[in-house]
């Protein structure tokens, strides 16, 4: 893996971590917007 790739991978990472979360507490929405938000920053890592 690239170097310049390694803030998207984080970014991915903490997004799935926010959105599992978010879902925990019962905040779905709020979990779908982190679960897209990961989902564009992977399109990064393609």
């Amino acid at each position: 893996m690239r170097l310049s790739r390694l803030p998207w991978a984080l970014t991915v990472l903490a997004c799935l971590v926010t959105a599992v979360l978010l879902e925990l507490s019962h905040f779905h929405g709020y979990a779908a917007v982190a679960v897209a938000v990961g989902l564009a920053a992977a399109t990064n890592l393609l």
